[in-house]
């Protein structure tokens, strides 16, 4: 299919473009698949440069209504037909291949959101452009990369050969593909002319253009010119090898004379024009005569003024002429062709033209271009208005042009190197020459008889070309420095001497730019010391550039200021008009400048000159900065004074951090005039107008800004604690309140709030707010929160360690107390949400080290901060600054907020903001906006609107606010594109942009469902849901319904993001697949978002998508190519294999597996269970299937998958626990304060454990600072060593806690399986028993000291034992049946023991009494006496030791909630089965534990416990009784037992009970509905104990049945009541339930009356007792 192969051949080109990429760049071993690719493409970049137009021919085929293309026909209507002309039209291009582009463009066109004619358009220019891309990335590779060496640069070079058509040494294909690139450059010309005259033309009509039209023309207009900048790069590189002619040159030459615009597109061809132009004026390349008739055109073409940019014609010619010159520097006496050549007539000659062509501007227009190409991203208003000065009227590129890829601005600035160095070596007497009349012309100026107009600045603006040219090039700079005899540093040298004001300016710009990077940096330090040295007194410039020099400039200048001359009477010219003046007053202040930049410059790039700056005695630059700053002086030097105190603070100590403090604020105080002497000037301004100048100048702000935030940075010896001031604390104590209040408010208030707003130059703007928010962030994140915590929960006295006096002096004078105390203020808040809410469109495109991009980004930092600290603020600092009332500071205006989340809900388009910035390609602005996104979401405050009065709380603000407008899916279509799939991304790994960006992503997702998981927030709306204030649902037409959403885009990480590297398992691949996983998790647990997600993941099949992938893992499988079985031998060895393997990176990779694994089995029973909730069978049988072992797609065959018992594997992994050691470190530490819970887990703070720890060496070494440096790096050492110890513990804790999270999940799916699955009797059995062959060695393993597995085992076990049916024909006796009895005879045992074991608590006990119990009652009826399953369960509790009976005995009488029941059900059983066997080994078991008496002696509390009990303890209590009358029964019902249970006192125990004594129409009184018939049952339940123990023991027995009628004596009335009730005497009714438990009643009591012959005893008493009375 022809859209297939588009898509392929796009896809591959773009493919081959990362390998090209990887392998020149990041040195990456993909050479084997770039060949691949390559061969692949060679024939699309032979027919890249032919593009076929329109015709005849193919517009007819295409009206015909049939296509062919490729191998396939198409029929096509009259709409596609005419769709495909207008985009044949629209691209000049053939009418098939136009309609081949239409077809390819139809899928594409939904994911782009566009129709098909503008996907089409966007497609053809993405893989032209791509293809350009790849053929300039080889070109540059194989032809001109210099001395670096790439991989498989001879394959490269071979299929340049191919794609030119080269053979052999023969090099005419080569020159054709040249001039065909040229001829491609201009037709894109012509093509962008048409796109703006289309364009122009609608803006001239007025007419309203078609939806997408400026957008469509706006992105082939780029598209076009980033084509044109490809090919020219690729012309430029073509030159070296020879690729490109002299008629090439020709050609060149002849083009760009038709160039009449200075934009993008003329500076496109100066790299080609430089580099032909060196190639051509080479000997080897050109013959003498040939190059002799080139310069003579090149001469007479300013003459014919056939150039439409004359500019661009004089450089040109420079050029030439710096490169031609070459060809005469060392001449050859006895070469023929020179014999009558006069050279020095030449050379003059072609001074005077080279001259000529500055005067036309030649410099002007290289400048321009340089600054064209890279424009100053930041404000620099000292080179800007150097910059300004030189170009005069110079025409310059529009504002609005398109800028230079980076590669290209690198092309130019090495080619205008090479004609720098070509120009100093070849030409030196054309320099010398201009530097003399340019010198004599500034003295004509000076002379007070001779006055021209304007000044010519042609070396100044040389020197500023070669600080743009080298300026970031440190080894091409490197080439001014390495060889003292070369002749770039003779130019140097040459150029430091004798320097008038202006030039001085420019000598210093460039020499700032040859000294980037300390090598270069400590060349220009020691130029500066090696030069000559000034005369004192009036300066007279006779030496080089110098220290001397520069720092004598500055001490006059500095003198003047403040001692000023007195006025000469009677001067030729008022002071203010003499020509002199006129030029010094405005060239010293960019002298002064350019010093001051100089010096801040190297000392921020050398620690040696910034190191002999500071320890020169001489110099007190710190002073003499200050000094230069005066009112009078103009801003933009007292600007670059304060940049160059800053630069003194780099690496900075607490000496001179604290000098320098010192002197500013003297010099404020004083009012711009310290150390001055005070007679000789005004008085000092008063403190409010000196802060209020100091913010009026826009650079001396900004500047001053920048220097308070050198300061306020922490040392370079911190060690991370942030336990010092930045400042002296008595700094100021003289005359105010010690501390920098001062200074806080200038930059918040004065600056950030106030200033700002009115700055109008968007640049200007942004730079400003760049230095008030990173002034503000500094401040924020060194305050120590921590210090507080410590001091009040360990044992350190943090008062005395720190480095300030004490914590609260540190609490107190800390900025961070001021700056919070200004967040909270209306106009600063208003400051920074205007500083955040920036057009997208203008950030996506802006540079990511812009100041636009770099502001914004840190205003979102700054409120991220005040997220994190404002608890520690609002709880702590701000209720401990209103107690101090002794001190007296200005308080600050705060509107009544509560907290920052209000100031939120007053700026909800913030919300929205931050979610665009994700998807406009600058890394750091997405990581920052997704971190303040999950602290804004994570906070309840924000999460769920506030409810009014009497009203439930509404849907969440943010929520709303993402809605409005589908910002939302706006939103969510780029988080989309974002979590794709790259195999770039796999390639870059976890260093790359899209995976770090992933990773936030997904945090930020996690953090948002986990803060709020009952209501809809805004990762719900993210995710692609619809959100009503309580509920989530599915729009028809939204991005979910597409499979566009982003849940859509973590649903496809989950499924196919690769976690594995060949055999091992990667831990950063990993963490992307857990995260997704993890995100899906929280959905489908959800209530709220449960059954859209499961239904979604249905549609999907995810089971049967992931089930075929799982992977079966054991002790060997690698985790990072470390397994976990290698560990351990490492550890058996003597080694810290295991420490090292849960400190690194396999434990995280381990944890992840185990994390997915575990929410896979989740989903995995979910959604068996739902398949019967809902009625899916075929569903279910398909899951039935992948748990057995075999996935079944729709069309497919079966394929094997791991079974259930496969994905026991995780089973045998164990993590021994390793203690922490003793140590000094830990004494007196509560190390729950470093704790905290994330994810269900308590983990430790590291980075608190590392304060902790330093606080500890810091006291060490305050109580003992003779201490040596060795046991200092003991301290350090041990200190590592315990932090190791305490990561390991977190990723430990971590592991078990995902290997029971797992455990969980897969006993869960065993449980569900059992319930839901359609299994025969006899496959359920087998199942059954699989799954106890499986479990029961590793539940009996966890006996020793695993608890949790234990409890989800044994759990696992009891529900299997429940679906037994020991009836069935598996437990026959047959050799499966013996093997089927084997093993719940092994269950028993195992439970049995579990009882007992040494992890055992109510829980487990409870679960394994129940598994006994149901293994006693299922073999009751074939343990028949004397059979010999009865006799091993009766031999297997034996076996077990009495201590069984005794715990059993202990969890009846006093055991936790059902355990109680249980053991007593269990005890019952056992009994049954001891009666049945005749054996008196249980009763007389519990007869020596007391167990019968303290069961019989517990009957007399019955009624008091249930009057007590509360109502829900009442229905706990009756089942326990029940269950323990019921086992006295069941002893009573053996003579040998009834006697026990009677000589325990079992009729006294009733008596006392009083259980028969209450009236029976009343009953207990306990809290229950069925009171009455409850107290039947129990009446029951003991009257059949005592008619078990007195038959038991039989008529005979005199005691017993005496006894017995006593207790029917004493509670005749009780028994005549029932009696009475059963027959309705004397009652209204009985219920049914009621009546049947009655005649149960009776008819016990009727047995006890028949077997004691109680009435023939009642009757006999009666005749003896009237006897009696007659004879009475």
């Amino acid at each position: 299919m022809a859209d297939i192969a588009e898509t392929d051949s796009l896809a591959r080109l773009q493919g081959l473009h990362r390998d090209l990429c990887a392998l020149t760049d990041l040195k990456l071993p993909v050479l084997d698949r770039l060949v691949q690719k390559l061969e692949a493409s060679l024939d699309e970049f032979k027919a890249l440069l032919d593009k076929p137009s329109k015709n005849d021919t193919s517009r007819s085929k295409l009206n015909s209504g049939k296509i062919t293309i490729g191998d396939e026909e198409y029929n096509v209507n009259p709409e596609f037909q005419q769709q495909a002309l207008e985009l044949a039209e629209a691209l000049d291009l053939d009418e098939i291949e136009a309609a081949a582009l239409f077809i390819g463009a139809s899928e594409e066109a939904k994911e782009l959101d566009r129709s098909q004619l503008q996907t089409a358009v966007i497609r053809f220019h993405r893989r032209r452009e791509t293809l350009l891309l790849c053929l300039r990335i080889l070109a540059k590779a194989a032809l001109d990369n210099g001395e670096v060496e790439v991989d498989g640069q001879e394959t490269l070079l071979q299929a340049i050969h191919i794609i030119m058509g080269i053979e052999g040494v023969n090099f005419e294909s080569a020159h054709r593909f040249w001039a065909k690139c040229l001829n491609t450059m201009e037709s894109i010309e012509r093509w962008l002319q048409q796109i703006s005259e289309r364009l122009q033309s609608v803006q001239v009509v007025g007419q309203v253009p078609l939806p997408g039209f400026v957008e469509i023309m706006t992105l082939q207009r780029q598209s076009l010119t980033r084509q044109h900048e490809n090919l020219a790069a690729i012309c430029t590189h073509m030159v070296k090898p020879g690729f490109a002619s002299l008629d090439n040159f020709k050609s060149l030459l002849t083009k760009v004379k038709t160039l009449d615009r200075h934009d993008i597109i003329t500076i496109h061809y100066v790299p080609m024009l430089i580099r032909l132009a060196s190639w051509v004026a080479l000997e080897s390349n050109t013959s003498f005569s040939e190059a002799r008739a080139l310069h003579d055109s090149f001469i007479q073409g300013r003459e014919s003024d056939n150039w439409s940019l004359r500019t661009f014609h004089a450089a040109a010619l420079t050029w030439w002429l710096a490169e031609y010159s070459g060809r005469y520097i060392d001449p050859n006496p006895h070469d023929e062709q020179l014999r009558n050549v006069n050279l020095e007539q030449e050379a003059s000659a072609r001074s005077d033209a080279f001259q000529k062509a500055l005067e036309d501007g030649a410099f002007s227009f290289m400048l321009s271009f340089c600054q064209d190409v890279r424009p100053t991203q930041w404000y620099d208003p000292a080179k800007s208005s150097m910059i300004a000065w030189l170009l005069h009227d110079t025409t310059v590129m529009p504002s609005e042009s398109a800028q230079a890829e980076d590669f290209f601005k690198v092309l130019v600035m090495e080619q205008m190197q090479t004609f720098i160095d070509s120009f100093i070596t070849n030409m030196p007497d054309t320099l010398r020459k201009l530097k003399v009349e340019e010198d004599d012309q500034r003295r004509r100026l000076q002379s007070q008889f001779q006055r021209t107009s304007e000044q010519t600045l042609h070396l100044e603006r040389f020197l500023v070309v070669i600080s743009y040219a080298y300026d970031g090039f440190e080894d091409a700079a490197d080439d001014f420095w390495s060889d003292k005899e070369s002749n770039l540093y003779g130019f140097l040298q040459w150029a430091a001497k004798r320097q008038p004001t202006p030039r001085i300016a420019a000598f210093c710009e460039m020499l700032r730019a040859i000294s980037t990077g300390g090598s270069n940096a400590e060349s220009a330090h020691n130029f500066l010391m090696e030069e000559g040295t000034s005369a004192s007194g009036k300066i007279r410039r006779t030496s080089s550039l110098s220290y001397s020099q520069i720092f004598n400039e500055l001490v006059e200048f500095r003198t003047n200021i403040h001692e000023p001359k007195k006025t000469i009477q009677g001067g030729l010219y008022p002071p203010t008009q003499h020509p002199t003046d006129q030029i010094e007053e405005a060239e010293s202040g960019k002298m002064l400048e350019s010093y001051l930049r100089l010096l801040a410059h190297l000392c921020r790039q050398s620690p040696l000159a910034r190191n002999w700056l500071l320890d020169h005695a001489e110099y007190n630059v710190t002073g003499l900065c200050l000094g230069l700053c005066a009112e009078k002086v103009d801003s933009r030097v007292r600007a670059s004074a304060y940049d160059a105190i800053s630069a003194l603070l780099v690496e900075k100590n607490v000496h001179r951090a604290s000098a320098i403090w010192n002197d500013i604020d003297s010099w404020t105080v004083s009012g711009f005039y310290i150390g001055s002497k005070q007679s000789n000037v005004p008085g000092p301004l008063p403190r409010d107008e000196f802060w209020a100048t100091l913010a009026d100048g826009y650079d001396e702000s900004v500047a001053f800004i920048n220097l308070l935030n050198a300061l306020v940075e922490p040392y370079s010896e911190d060690q991370g604690l942030n336990d010092a001031l930045p400042f002296p604390e008595t700094l100021g104590s003289s005359h105010r309140m010690p501390g920098i209040e001062r200074y806080v408010d200038f930059a918040m208030q004065a600056v950030f709030a106030e200033r700002c707003p009115e700055v109008q130059d968007p640049l200007q703007r942004s730079v400003m707010r760049w230095s008030c928010l990173r002034f503000i962030a500094v401040c924020l994140s060194t305050f120590n929160e921590n210090l507080v915590v410590f001091a009040n929960k360990s044992n350190i006295t943090v008062d005395s360690v720190i480095e300030a006096s004490s914590l609260a002096a540190y609490i107190t004078l800390h900025p961070f107390t001021r700056v919070m105390e200004w967040l909270f203020n209306d106009k600063v808040l208003k400051a920074l949400f205007v500083s955040s809410h920036q057009d997208v469109n203008e950030v996506d495109v802006s540079p990511s080290d812009s100041p636009l991009v770099q502001s914004l980004m840190l205003s979102i930092e700054v409120m991220d901060l005040i997220m994190r600290l404002q608890a520690t603020y609002l709880d702590i600092v701000k209720p401990f600054m209103k107690q101090q009332t002794s001190l007296q500071y200005s308080s600050v205006s705060n509107p009544a907020l509560a907290s920052f989340e209000d100031a939120v809900l007053n700026n909800l388009t913030l919300v929205v903001d931050l979610g665009l910035y994700c998807g406009t390609g600058h890394e750091a602005l997405t990581i920052a906006s997704l971190q303040l996104l999950q602290r804004l979401s994570s906070s309840r405050k924000l999460a769920v609107s506030p409810a009014g009065f009497g009203q439930r709380s509404g849907r969440s603000k943010i929520v709303g606010i993402l809605e409005k407008d589908n910002e939302a899916d706006r939103i969510g279509s780029c988080l989309f594109n974002l979590m794709r799939q790259s195999e770039e991304e796999l390639e870059a790994g976890p260093e790359a942009s899209g995976y770090v960006i992933k990773i936030r992503v997904l945090d930020f997702l996690n953090s948002c469902l986990a803060a709020v998981p009952t209501r809809p927030t805004i990762a719900h709306i993210l995710l692609g849901f619809s959100c009503g204030s309580t509920s989530v649902r599915v729009t028809e037409d939204g991005l979910w319904a597409n499979s566009r959403s982003l849940f859509h885009a973590i649903l496809l990480l989950a499924a196919e993001y690769p976690d594995q590297d060949e055999n091992t398992f990667s831990s950063w691949k990993s963490d992307v697949k857990s995260r997704c996983w993890q995100v899906l998790q929280r959905l489908w647990r959800s209530p709220l978002t449960s059954s859209l997600v499961m239904e979604e993941l249905r549609i999907n099949d995810l089971i049967f998508a992931i089930a075929p992938e799982l992977s079966v893992i054991d002790t060997n499988t690698p985790w990072d190519n470390v397994s976990l079985g290698y560990a351990f031998e490492l550890e058996q060895q003597g080694e810290a294999g295991l420490a090292k393997f849960l400190s690194e990176t396999p434990a995280i990779a381990l944890q992840n597996f185990l994390q997915q694994r575990a929410a896979f089995l989740d989903y995995e029973s979910r959604e068996l269970r739902l398949t019967v909730k809902e009625g899916m069978p075929s569903l279910k049988a398909r899951i039935q299937s992948v748990l057995l072992g075999t996935t079944i797609r729709p069309g497919e065959d079966p394929i094997p998958t791991p079974n259930v018992f496969d994905l026991f594997d995780f089973i045998q992994f164990e993590f021994p626990e390793r203690h922490l050691p003793e140590t000094r470190f830990l004494e007196g530490i509560n190390l729950s304060i470093c704790q905290e819970e994330k994810d269900g887990v308590v983990l430790f703070v590291i980075p608190l454990i590392e304060q902790l720890f330093l606080l500890k060496i810091k006291s060490w070494t305050k109580e003992d600072p003779s201490k040596d440096d060795q046991k200092r790096l003991d301290e350090l050492a041990e200190a590592h060593h315990l932090i190791t110890l305490f990561t390991e513990h977190n990723r430990r804790t971590q592991l078990i806690y995902h290997h029971e999270d797992i455990l969980r999940s897969w006993v869960q799916l065993l449980v569900i399986t059992l319930e839901s699955c359609d299994l025969d009797v006899g496959a359920r059995t087998s199942f059954i028993l699989q799954t106890l062959q499986a479990i029961l060695p590793k539940l009996e393993q966890a006996y020793n000291g695993d608890i949790s597995k234990a409890l989800q085992l044994a759990s696992l076990a009891d529900s299997l034992i429940q679906k037994i049916e020991f009836q069935s024909t598996a437990f026959e006796k047959t050799k499966t049946g013996d093997f089927a009895n084997d093993r719940l005879s092994q269950l028993f045992r195992t439970a049995l023991v579990g009882i007992y074991s040494p992890v055992s608590n109510t829980e487990l006990r409870e679960y394994c009494y129940q598994i006994c119990f149901r293994y006693v009652q299922g073999t009751f009826d074939k343990a028949t006496k004397g059979s010999p399953l009865g006799r091993h369960a009766l031999s297997t509790v034996k076996n077990c030791g009495n201590h069984l009976l005794e715990v059993m005995c202990d969890d009846a009488y006093s055991g936790q909630g059902t355990c109680k029941v249980s053991a007593l059900l269990l005890l019952n059983a056992l009994v049954a089965v001891a009666i049945r066997q005749e054996s008196k080994y249980i009763l007389d078991s519990l007869v020596s534990l007391n167990f019968l008496g303290v069961l019989v002696d517990n009957t007399k509390h019955i009624p008091d416990e249930l009057r007590t009990a509360a109502a829900p303890q009442v229905s706990m209590l009756l089942s326990y009784y029940d269950a323990s009358l019921s086992l006295l029964l069941r002893i009573c019902q053996t003579r040998l037992g009834a006697a026990y249970v009677l000589n325990a006192g079992l009729f006294a125990a009733v008596r006392e009970s009083k259980i028969f004594d209450v009236d029976p129409d009343i009953g207990l009184e306990f809290d229950n509905p069925d009171a009455l018939k409850k107290y039947y049952d129990l009446m029951l339940a003991v009257l059949r104990v005592i008619n078990a123990a007195v038959i038991a023991r039989g008529r005979q027995n005199d005691q017993t049945v005496f006894q017995a009628r006593e207790f029917l004596k004493e509670n005749r009335h009780s028994m005549v009541a029932i009696f009475k009730r059963s027959v309705n005497v004397g009652v209204g009714g009985v219920n049914g339930g009621v009546g049947e438990d009655l005649m149960d009643l009776v008819d016990c009591f009727t047995v006890l009356v028949e077997i004691t012959g109680y009435l023939e005893y009642e009757d006999s008493s009666s005749l003896k007792k009237s006897r009696a009375n007659i004879f009475s």
